[in-house]
């Protein structure tokens, strides 16, 4: 081989190794949480009664790349069915046909579409995740506020060694109108505010051997 061609060879080969070694996946994040930690609170506070719960039963996927937020795509679930307030009356109204009719409608649905403003603030990315929230079959576009945390190598550290992996932390704090999705839509804004106050606190999990 001439030594041009060689040297030639010998650079693209570099070359091609450093792309390799630059080039990252999108990781796929799990948050169906066998500890059962991942929460969202909702609160409603009208003048004349307030309202608060939690929901437990969380699933759902999201694609992060940690060299590429702005990619990040992905799905949250929450089952309608999981929504607990402590007084039982209020919560069989809460899973019936005038609230959530959780039988017809057994998901919370949030379709993320594009990840924007993105900002680094510490350790923590803070963006807007804008996509389409779907609640009782009605499908809303939404701008939601979000702040993720990145956590390498921490899976083991949550499951006590049992698993090893990243950790995505997935935090947010926003409003919807219980109005836009046809929940008890008859209700007085007396007793039952229209502004439902959602927190939510998630974890996902991207396992590797």
């Amino acid at each position: 081989m001439k030594p041009g061609v060689r040297f030639i060879g010998i650079v693209g080969c570099a070359w091609l190794s450093l792309a390799v070694s630059g080039w990252s996946a999108p990781l796929a994040f799990d948050f169906r949480d066998p500890k059962g930690v991942n929460h969202v609170v909702f609160h409603l506070d009208a003048p004349l009664e307030s309202i608060s719960g939690t929901a437990t039963g969380i699933s759902g996927t999201v694609m992060f790349d940690p060299e590429n937020p702005a990619s990040t795509r992905g799905r949250i679930v929450v089952s309608a069915e999981s929504l607990h307030v402590p007084n039982p009356i209020m919560k069989e109204h809460l899973h019936g046909a005038q609230w959530m009719d959780v039988k017809r409608f057994p998901e919370i649905v949030f379709e993320l579409e594009t990840l924007d403003g993105i900002r680094q603030e510490g350790a923590d990315l803070v963006a807007k995740a804008r996509g389409r929230m779907t609640i009782r079959d009605v499908t809303r576009s939404m701008e939601v506020p979000v702040r993720l945390t990145y956590l390498k190598d921490k899976l083991g550290a949550r499951t006590h060694g049992k698993m090893n992996g990243d950790l995505l932390v997935v935090r947010a704090r926003f409003t919807l109108r219980r109005s836009d999705f046809n929940i008890n839509p008859g209700a007085s804004s007396d007793t039952v505010a229209d502004e439902i106050q959602l927190t939510l606190s998630l974890a996902g999990a991207a396992p590797r051997p």
